[in-house]
């Protein structure tokens, strides 16, 4: 593996936080910044230059090491993550990190995993592969050993499998024959060099961002043709516009994203709900449906084994010993049934009894039913075929009927007779499989035409009860304003049963059968009116999400199969747990260590906390750089600020906003879904912004017109307000609430009050000052000052409450559902 590399198709960085640290130059903000440092150093402004350089090496030595932090989370979070491959080394199956395979390695395969490398098959049972990443074909392809042309297209590589695509159904063993980049995936990586698509929230930073930078031109503009036509020199007048663009401008806003994401991400962590995918949390915080199995998640997850009955009712030991050889010969999907059976078989002694496995016929989501095939004794000359599965599924392939010691032709009153006992044994809360059987010729080969003219045996009783908790959970969901909804391949009685018991309606029920009667529009209509999807199949599922999204909902999806990744891609957030299936945990965007509805609705508040500390500082730090854009483009004829002053104002001002990930958010803005609305941020900026420059205004003209402060106190004060009012506007803009009805976070208030007190220091600082072109205040401007501080105040905590009474009066927009794929 030191030759080639480890089998990741993403490029490993050898110095991670050199990149990073690079990074931070590259953005366009402080690229401006090394413009005006460089125009400043050709005008011989040598102090103007050291400033400027001061705060290019503090702002970008503060993003980098948020941003590192915030990497080094997310590497851990996905060290947690990380899948594993069953792999034949040195002749023993041991399971090993999917990274480490290398060329040579024979990997086992069953339905479930993701195909770690490109790879020949060696051995092959029913063996299905998803190969739509690769090829666009959403259908399975059957792989099996054999030649093939080198020459072939990959559709015709029948003897092949390759990095990307998922096993669907069987076993196979497969001879890595490339890994990593290498692969045919890894060279599609490297052509394309793609990044996930962008959510929703990525994409309206990204717009507000463009907005916010035509506005910020413009107004560089009229700034910089308002200074010539004054007559200032062209180059002060450069500077000057420079560093109001960049003062300006969030500069610290990517950073500041990844921390809140990232100490928010490690938060849920610590929670047991790790995201995969930062950018989720935003949409984790939005959802207000959410569609679960019930199996684990409303129910114990700890299926029991309670009865084999025949088709009399009776308790059967013969029974259970067919069941305990169908599942301890069982290599495909593991799953709870046949744990349960094996234990079982493990405390009443049950054995093979001498039967050698002969055949398999995997499970798939279509016949819903597992078949192995065994040679009962040494000396026997014929097969038995054992048959398990769904209720009806396995009854639509008998022709007779086990009574006793004879076989007896199953009439329909006979089949009436067993739906009639499974119906009741359902209704009562059992999960409830069938077993049929024949006797057959001995052949070397078994597959699906087999499974015809079986014997029913009889019913395979399980008990899996309900949660203790499970209605309080559904409960607090619905306060968080989360609908839950079962989408279960479950029959209908048991699920209506459990159903009764948590709090859901069990008549508010459509069955596979209805969806596929039912026309797109019907199911609109009716989706959101349904607490129970039953009986549904692979394909029906994502045709849920979608109906429910089309209807404005935003939808969570709970699953850990093969046949929940469809649903789990097209949901607006894809949940899955630890144990699940490769495909389910790689398609999913939020991953829970335990599969319980407790621990998820702790991750949506975990991720409506942290969406609404990312929206805080959004919102706050673009009202005031639009409050200040404004003040400064009208009062450019006094030049309010120096390009320094406006520089260090930006930096100062940015410190506590750093501490916005830490803040505590009020108990009502958790109990709601939270959406990014681009118009509601526009109008956030506007209206607070203009509040800004008002007050500006009101102290420009005071200072003019009644105390005569000259340019340099003018400026001095100027500076002083401007930063004061940008701090405390913060821990009033955080929270609807009255600002001391809210507690803000200890680091977001003491930060807050230590970049107060520097402020109001600047002024007597003696060479510090005069380093920045301050002057030392009179009392009367210092008071001046305070008083403008207080009177900001007011208003702002008016104008919010008029601010948000009149947003609550407004209509809401349907949520619009995600685009981006992920």
């Amino acid at each position: 593996m030191a030759q080639i590399g480890p089998n990741t198709t993403a490029d490993g960085a050898s110095h991670p936080a050199l990149v990073l640290l690079l990074r931070q130059y590259a953005s366009p903000l402080v690229l401006i910044l090394v413009f005006g440092s460089l125009v400043s150093i050709v005008l011989r402004e040598w102090i103007d230059a050291a400033i400027i350089l001061a705060v290019i090496v503090a702002s970008t030595l503060l993003g980098f090491f948020q941003e590192y932090r915030a990497s080094k989370a997310v590497l851990e979070l996905r060290r947690q993550l990380a899948l594993n491959v069953r792999a034949l080394r040195a002749g023993v199956e041991r399971r090993i990190p999917m990274t480490t395979i290398v060329p040579g390695d024979v990997v086992v395969l069953a339905a479930g995993d993701l195909v770690p490398p490109d790879g020949l098959v060696l051995e092959a049972r029913d063996f299905l592969v998803t190969e739509a990443s690769l090829t666009g074909e959403s259908f399975p392809v059957e792989k099996r050993p054999g030649q093939v042309a080198a020459s072939a297209p990959m559709l015709q590589r029948t003897n092949a499998v390759f990095m990307g695509s998922f096993v669907r159904s069987g076993t196979a063993h497969v001879l890595v024959v490339e890994t990593g980049r290498r692969t045919v995936f890894g060279h599609i990586a490297a052509r394309l060099e793609t990044q996930p698509p962008d959510t929703e929230f990525e994409r309206g930073i990204r717009r507000f961002g463009g907005m916010l930078l035509r506005v910020m031109i413009l107004i560089v503009m009229f700034v910089l043709v308002v200074n010539q036509w004054l007559d200032r020199p062209f180059t002060d007048s450069l500077l000057f516009a420079v560093a109001l663009a960049v003062g300006l401008s969030p500069e610290l806003l990517p950073a500041i994203i990844s921390v809140t994401l990232s100490t928010g991400a490690r938060h849920m962590a610590g929670r047991g709900v790790l995201v995969r995918r930062l950018q989720a949390i935003e949409n984790l915080g939005s959802i207000d449906v959410l569609c679960t199995d019930k199996t684990g998640t409303l129910t114990e997850g700890t299926i029991r084994f309670e009865d084999a009955l025949d088709p009399e009712g009776r308790s059967s030991r013969r029974l259970r010993q067919l069941a305990y050889l169908n599942a301890a010969f069982e290599t495909g999907i593991e799953n709870p049934l046949d744990a349960a059976i094996l234990e079982m078989g493990r405390e009443q002694g049950l054995g093979l009894a001498g039967a050698v496995k002969v055949d398999e016929i995997p499970y798939d989501f279509l016949r819903r039913r597992l078949t192995i095939v065994v040679k009962p004794a040494p000396r026997d000359d014929t097969h038995q075929i054992i048959s398990k599965g769904a209720f009806e599924n396995v009854l639509a392939t008998c022709t007779r009927i086990e009574t006793g010691e004879e076989e007896l032709p199953l009439d329909e009153a006979a089949r009436e007779r067993l739906r009639s006992q499974f119906r009741q044994r359902s209704e009562a809360g059992s999960r409830v499989l069938a077993l049929a059987t024949r006797r057959c010729a001995a052949k070397a080969r078994y597959d699906q035409h087999d499974e015809n003219d079986l014997a029913f045996a009889g019913l395979l009783v399980f008990r899996d009860p309900a949660k203790a908790d499970a209605g309080s959970t559904i409960r607090d969901l619905a306060a968080l304003g989360i609908a839950t909804k079962i989408v279960s391949g479950d029959n209908r009685f048991v699920t209506a049963h459990l159903a009764g018991l948590v709090g859901l309606d069990p008549a508010a029920m459509l069955t596979g059968e209805d969806l596929d009667a039912m026309k797109d529009e019907a199911l609109w209509h009716l989706a959101p009116r349904t607490d129970l999807f039953i009986e549904i199949d692979p394909q029906q599922k994502e045709r849920i999400v979608r109906a429910l999204q089309r209807t404005g909902h935003a939808v969570g999806y709970l699953g850990d199969g093969i046949n929940d990744a469809p649903a789990l891609h097209a949901a607006d957030v894809g949940i899955s747990v630890e144990g699940a299936v490769d495909v389910a945990r790689e398609t999913a965007d939020v991953v829970l260590l335990e599969r319980d509805l407790g621990v998820l609705r702790q991750g949506v508040e975990d991720g409506r906390r942290t969406f609404a500390n990312t929206l805080k500082y959004i919102q706050i730090t673009t009202s005031a750089n639009f409050g200040n854009m404004v003040s400064m483009a009208l009062a450019t004829p006094l030049l309010p600020l120096l390009p320094k002053q406006i520089l260090l104002n930006n930096f100062l001002s940015d410190l506590p906003s750093l501490a916005i990930s830490t803040d505590n958010v009020d108990r009502e803005t958790v109990m709601r879904p939270q959406r990014w609305s681009i118009r509601e941020v526009q109008r956030f900026m506007v209206v607070f912004g203009l509040i800004s420059s008002l007050m500006d205004l009101i102290t420009f003209g005071v200072l003019i017109a009644l105390l005569h402060a000259g340019e340099v106190e003018f400026q001095t004060t100027w500076f002083v307000v401007s930063l004061l009012t940008e701090l405390v506007v913060v821990l009033v803009l955080r929270t609807r609430r009255r600002a001391w009805r809210s507690r803000p976070s200890r680091l977001l208030l003491w930060s807050t009050a230590v970049v107060s007190g520097l402020c109001l220091s600047l002024p007597f600082a003696g060479p510090l000052a005069d380093l920045f072109g301050f002057a030392t205040l009179p009392w009367s401007l210092v008071v001046f000052s305070l008083a403008i501080l207080a009177a900001y105040i007011v208003v702002t905590e008016v104008a919010k409450a008029c601010f948000y009474r009149s947003a609550n009066l407004q209509p809401v927009s349907s949520h619009r559902r995600r685009h981006d794929g992920s």
